[in-house]
């Protein structure tokens, strides 16, 4: 879909999850990164975080040249008011699932669409619970190198999926994308889904 020669969408993101989602609603896009300072504001919530790091992508890609509509997204984990990001290193990616296993978290995923009317966005929160792991399982699955990239240090569509005990609200939006939010900015912008595959 990526490659589509009508592109309709600009996706602020090289995350191949995030393009196999839009790709999945039928949506022609290109893609652009877009490089943003990702640190946490002193005392910002982790809701206006997501929201925040969400728009800025959006508006870096848009006000650097690109005439489409700029989609991003900006996914984090969350427990007791903590932040969970990418892991830094082994030891962190452990130190992270510890503190996740046999936990209830929750995962927010901030949605942007910036074009010629300005930037509008959606929030998805999902509730995840993984079952108690094991630091030996911990380790096991940092040598997979599947935790490098992910918020929280899990992959809720990959191998990862085995530590998912429970989960409430969007399985997209813990990917990285929440479809149905994504869908109403599509829709508001007047970008319809199913384009690339209705006839």
């Amino acid at each position: 879909m990526a490659q589509s020669h009508n592109p309709v969408l600009c996706l602020a993101s090289v995350s191949p999850r995030r393009r196999e989602l839009l790709s999945q609603i039928g949506v022609p896009y290109v893609v652009a990164g877009a490089n943003i300072d990702e640190a946490p504001v002193a005392g910002e919530s982790p809701r206006s975080y997501v929201a925040r790091l969400a728009r800025q992508k959006a508006l870096a890609v848009r006000l650097g040249g690109q005439s489409l509509p700029v989609l991003a997204a900006d996914t984090t984990v969350v427990l007791d008011g903590e932040l969970f990001g990418k892991p830094a290193d082994r030891a962190d990616a452990i130190r992270m699932l510890q503190r996740l296993s046999g936990q209830a978290h929750e995962v927010l995923t901030a949605v942007a669409l910036a074009d010629d009317r300005g930037v509008a966005e959606r929030l998805s929160l999902s509730s995840v619970r993984l079952r108690r792991l094991t630091e030996e399982e911990c380790a096991a699955y940092w040598e997979t190198g599947e935790p490098r990239d992910k918020a929280g240090g899990y992959a809720i569509q990959g191998l990862g999926a085995v530590f998912v005990e429970a989960l409430q609200g969007s399985y997209s939006g813990v990917m990285g994308l929440p479809l149905f939010e994504t869908a109403e900015l599509l829709s508001r912008a007047g970008i319809p889904c199913w384009y690339g595959v209705l006839r």
